[in-house]
This record gives structure tokens, sequence and C-alpha cells, in this order.
């Protein structure tokens, strides 16, 4: 049985990509659906959770002259200055426009403190909420264009893979010292990976002979370990994809970091405000997904929906707006699940156009899911 999917119907706009991303360092993935989520809606206050290069951040804060605190996060430094500078332009290219008097906040941390950052910036807003809020879980590719980042299956540098470069743990840590079911179990859990197994004692070996030390040396064992003669994506590199995926996500500890991060976010939202997340990976999808559903079944706004969820069921609600174009106000919004609070406004999610996949082919794993607060 294949799957639907929800492909964007939108065109994709070459000179709004030249606008706000650049092909050397930062391309915007699904930048003219997310422009589209929020579009009719009025954004006063917006909270970009992965900053990146600010190219979605640029171009909300443009289509929203209304628009009056800006808040952007992002752990990694070099993307946080990047930021900085590219929204300090934006601001004073036009100083007579209304963006001259947005308040824009900026901060070197993990989307996981939404709560405290928002605080920060005003008390207030943990009360009133915010009008929309964005997740784009990709990599830019300005850190896997970066060898010395160690993200990269095809550029050698050190096994590092950290997205906060001060934070402790690397992917040499894991390969190296981590106990050998530990290995296997992220490679399997979360690389998804049916070879796990073969890698795993691979790795372990490697260690009497000195460890891995570097994406090359990694790289080598898992091309060795790769049966048959096949080539490209559907040999020794899809499965090198597969491992360094699975040692990325255990190192920044992503997986539990982003189920968190959108029960929170959804809880700092205003009545009608909007959660738009991009995911890349099946696992990242499944937690949004079910974490998303799992919102819409509680009653509560507390922050405590996990323990809410087992109290309080609630019978969820499938609207079909697929071929309803009176009731389909905004034509994005296809198939609908109501619930207790809240609304998901994309049961199916949303993939680039063929004509973004074209364009960037980093972008052919991206789904954008959203859920809007009643």
């Amino acid at each position: 049985m294949v799957k639907r999917r929800t492909r964007s119907d939108k065109k994709y706009d070459e000179e709004r990509f030249r606008e706000f991303g650049d092909t050397g360092s930062h391309i915007p993935v699904m930048l003219g659906e997310v422009l589209e989520v929020f579009y009719s809606r009025k954004i006063c206050t917006f909270v970009d959770c992965t900053l990146g290069a600010a190219g979605h951040t640029s171009a909300m804060i443009k289509a929203h002259p209304e628009m009056q605190t800006y808040i952007g996060l992002d752990f990694d430094p070099v993307a946080h200055e990047k930021a900085k500078a590219k929204i300090e332009l934006i601001k004073t290219a036009n100083p007579d426009d209304s963006t001259s008097t947005l308040k824009t906040h900026t901060f070197l941390r993990n989307f996981k403190n939404i709560r405290s950052t928002l605080s920060e910036v005003d008390e207030k807003l943990l009360m009133s909420g915010v009008d929309g809020i964005l997740m784009d879980l990709g990599m830019s590719s300005m850190q896997v264009n970066n060898a010395n980042r160690g993200f990269s299956v095809l550029c050698d540098g050190p096994l590092d893979m950290r997205m906060d470069p001060q934070a402790s743990l690397t992917a040499e840590d894991i390969l190296n010292q981590w106990p050998e079911t530990e290995v296997g179990r992220i490679i399997r859990d979360y690389g998804e990976e049916n070879n796990w197994r073969a890698l795993q004692k691979r790795i372990v070996k490697a260690r009497l002979n000195g460890g891995l030390h570097s994406t090359s040396d990694l790289v080598d064992l898992i091309r060795s370990s790769t049966s048959g003669a096949k080539v490209g994506r559907q040999g020794w590199i899809k499965t090198a994809t597969r491992v360094f995926q699975a040692l990325r996500i255990a190192v920044n500890d992503e997986l539990k970091t982003l189920e968190t991060s959108l029960y929170d976010s959804f809880s700092c939202l205003a009545p009608g405000g909007r959660l738009a997340v991009i995911s890349f990976h099946s696992l990242e999808d499944r937690i949004v997904k079910q974490t998303f559903l799992n919102i819409i079944k509680s009653n509560s706004d507390d922050g405590n929906q996990k323990e809410a969820l087992i109290a309080k069921p609630s019978d969820l609600k499938n609207v079909n707006l697929e071929h309803d174009e009176e009731e389909a106000k905004e034509p994005w919004i296809k198939q609908m699940i109501e619930g207790v609070g809240g609304t998901i406004l994309t049961k199916r999610p949303i993939t680039p156009s063929e004509d973004e996949e074209k364009l960037n082919v980093r972008c052919r794993s991206a789904k954008l899911r959203v859920i809007q607060k009643d």
C-alpha cells in the first residue's frame, strides 16, 4: 500500500529564495509554505526556535510588519552570530518602515529553554502567549559543509557532531568508550539500520587497534562492512548516513529534547497561535505527530499534558476540507484533527514541491506539521 503524500503545490519562488537564502551556506527549506502557515494570522509576537542563518526569520519579519516582538534561539554560535547580523541588516535597511519599532531578541541557547527565554524577555509573554512559533529541525548547509564539525559523510574531519560546541559529549566518545550494547542500540534505534549488529561488533573491534578518531575512520569501517556491490545511496553511503544520523541524535539528545520542547512550545502559544515544525527523518516526524495528538487529547494547559492525557482522554474529530472550497479559507489546509484545546491543521504532513526538491536535494525528506491552539 503506497502512502499518500500531501505534497505542496505552491510554486517555488526563486526570487524569494535569492533574497532570504544563498546556495553557499544556507537554504531555508519550504520557505513559501512556512509563510503561508502564518499568512492569515496577525503575528505580533514570533519565536524562531532554530534560528540558523535567519532565512525563515527574515522572511517572516518582512511578511508581518505588525510584528512587535521577535525572539530567536540557536545554540550554534556560528549560526547565532550570522543570524544576528542578518536581522540587524533588515531592521536598518529601511529605518522608516515598521521594522524600526520591532524589538528583536536572539539567544545562544537550545529551544528546550523556550519558557525561561520568554520569561526573560517579558514575564507577561507566558501569560498572554505568542502568536507563532517555528521549529526547523534540519541541519543547515553551513554546518554540514564544515568538515571540522564532523557531520558530513563525505568530508574528513573529527568525530565531533556537537550542535553546541560547549557540550562535552562527542561522537568519538560514544564510539570508543560507550558499552557495546549501547553503541548497537543507538545505531538500531536512532539510525534504523538493519545491519546494526555487524557494525556494533566492528566498532568495538576497532578499539583494539586504537579506536576511531575521524569521520573517514568511521566511513572506511562502514564501507568495508557493507555487503554487496551496491554503490551510492543504495550502498555504503546510505548506511553511513544512517550511522551518522544515529550518532548525532545521541550526542545532542535530540529526540528527548524535541518531545519536551513541543509540549512547552504549545503551552507558550496564545489562543489562535500556531506552532509549525519541519522535521527531516522518520524518528523526528513520528515524535512530532504523536506529541501533537497527545496535546489535543488533553485539556491541560499547564505544561503537564502527559499526565492529563491519562486522566482526561478526548475523542478526536477528523475534518476533511480537501474538497470543500467554501470551508477551505486557507487552501493549504486539507485535513484537520480537532481535539481539546487545539487543532492539528495537517493530518498528513506537507512535503516540498517537486520544483523545490529539484533545486535543493537536501529538502526531499522534509515534512511540515502544524498545530493551532484554540
